[in-house]
C-alpha cells in the first residue's frame, strides 16, 4: 500500500541508468549496422568525455 501523504522518493542514480539505457536504444534504432560498435556506445554514452574531464 502507498503512503497516504503521497512522498515519492527518486533514485538519482536509477534515473540516470534509465535516460542512458533510452539513449542506447534511440541510437541503436537509427544504426544502419546490426549492433553499435563499441566506439558507437562510447561516442552515444559520452564515454571519452568524461575521461577526459
Amino acid at each position: 500500500m502507498a503512503p497516504v501523504g503521497g512522498t515519492a522518493v527518486q533514485d538519482h542514480v536509477a534515473l540516470a541508468e534509465i535516460e542512458l539505457c533510452g539513449e542506447l536504444i534511440i541510437a541503436a534504432s537509427a544504426a544502419d549496422e546490426d549492433r553499435l560498435s563499441l566506439e558507437s556506445i562510447d561516442e552515444v554514452l559520452k564515454v571519452a568525455e568524461e575521461r577526459g574531464a
